[in-house]
């Protein structure tokens, strides 16, 4: 707050461009520190920018009309549906006791769920909601009382194994539609399904679900005190008529999804699409009621706040100015793409711990047209780097789900900053070299 009070009144060449540091400062702020509820920031930027004239009201707003909102949207609707119908609990169930057995194929099953769930369910909080309830029955049927390693290591495979890959999947998580809506907002820039799929899942998402497991295991690992066989889940009841509508609705919107080359059509308006249907009389899997009540606004007015903070920064040309100052630090130059790559992969993961994961692309998106034009790539591959910092996540709090998840679990923080250094780690030295080869493979890089 003192830092966002004294840009306030520096001198600048515009108010404008000193009004919108002081609002970057004082929203990312209040979100890396967590002191306010994300929700309560968001409408705070919203309020000092129009009283400010920091930009126009078209611009303070237009985080609600961009398709990253509405791809939040439609996944919370169907986040709910998930949840009500018991869909959620049934797949993690089935796909847990097929997993059953030694602690290693355990952590395998658990985080496996977690990655059938991100390409089912677009909200990595649904997800953890859904499953860590689960998992925790899971860890004491295995007799692993709360604070022991065993268990703190099923609800770390749960949270890690549903967030890390699913960094990879376009609509799974809030980071990844932030990123896409300010490509879209603010460049023109238009980021399909299969597209970020095939660049980002062979590594960050099928490679990481290795390194997830292999980093739970080595720092959690303990016999189970029970035998870990399938009585370990209980038998799932019938297929219900909910279920069921649900799970074609899902398996439809996934094949739109995928098509998405073929007919265009932007995965935000898919989604819509499935959360519409969810909510049609007669299909009734999220009732009126439970819309009215359960459906969490707090994340579309955040994701509107983190679009509309990066548009404003943009708009005042501050992105100009700190594009610079990144090059000047970088040494970023044409023709040297394993330096530019390594570069903006590293500013991101480091910058990630002052922003938050959710607060990264507000950051760095306003940034790509002078970082394309420093380092001679293409602007489409500058934003892809952003996928790079917000999947690695160096200490819980950086990622709210985590958070969520370790409450719910009952591991403390220490016990999961170990995983999320150790992972952080060994993406930094092996992920992200394999990634440059990657992109490097794929005509990513020039």
């Amino acid at each position: 707050l003192l830092g966002a009070a004294v840009l306030l009144f520096w001198p600048s060449e515009t108010p404008q461009f000193a009004h919108a540091a002081a609002l970057l400062v004082f929203a990312v702020g209040l979100w890396a520190s967590g002191l306010v509820a994300v929700h309560l920031t968001a409408i705070a930027f919203f309020l000092g920018a129009v009283l400010l004239s920091a930009a126009p009201a078209g611009v303070i707003f237009s985080g609600f009309a961009a398709t990253a909102f509405w791809l939040v949207f439609g996944g919370l609707i169907v986040g709910l549906a998930v949840d009500r119908t018991g869909l959620g609990r049934r797949l993690a169930e089935t796909l847990v006791r097929v997993f059953a057995g030694s602690y290693l194929r355990i952590v395998v099953g658990v985080v496996l769920v977690g990655v059938v769930l991100a390409f089912l369910m677009p909200s990595t909080m649904g997800r953890v909601v859904i499953l860590v309830p689960v998992m925790a029955a899971l860890a004491d049927r295995l007799g692993y009382a709360p604070g022991t390693r065993g268990r703190d290591g099923i609800v770390m495979a749960t949270a890690l194994g549903t967030f890390m890959p699913a960094a990879a999947i376009l609509p799974a998580n809030v980071a990844n539609m932030v990123m896409t809506g300010a490509a879209e907002t603010l460049y023109g820039v238009h980021i399909r399904y299969m597209e970020y799929l095939v660049l980002h899942f062979p590594v960050l998402g099928a490679l990481k679900v290795v390194f997830v497991v292999l980093v739970v295991w080595l720092l959690y690992r303990e016999p189970p005190a029970a035998t870990a066989g399938p009585a370990a889940v209980r038998s799932p009841p019938a297929w219900s008529r909910d279920e069921r509508l649900l799970a074609a609705i899902l398996a439809l919107t996934l094949v739109v999804w995928a098509l998405d080359a073929w007919h265009g059509v932007s995965p935000a308006w898919v989604a819509l699409g499935a959360g519409l249907l969810c909510l049609l009389p007669g299909v009734t899997l999220v009732p009126g009621e439970d819309f009215e009540k359960r459906m969490n606004w707090s994340s579309l007015v955040y994701v509107a706040g983190v679009l509309g903070m990066a548009a404003v920064v943009d708009h005042a040309g501050l992105g100009r100015v700190l594009a610079e100052a990144l090059v000047a630090a970088t040494g970023l130059a044409p023709g040297e793409a394993a330096h530019n790559f390594a570069a903006l992969a590293g500013v991101g993961t480091l910058l990630g711990m002052a922003t938050t994961i959710g607060g990264l692309s507000g950051v760095l998106s306003p940034l790509a047209e002078g970082v394309a034009q420093a380092s001679g790539l293409d602007i489409k591959a500058v934003l892809m780097t952003q996928v790079l910092g917000f999947s690695t996540v160096i200490l819980p709090y950086q990622l709210p789900p985590l958070v969520v998840a370790m409450q719910l679990g009952g591991v403390s923080a220490a016990s999961g900053a170990r995983a999320t250094l150790l992972l952080a780690l060994l993406t930094v030295v092996l992920l992200m070299p394999l990634n440059f080869l990657w992109w490097r493979e794929l005509g990513y890089l020039g």
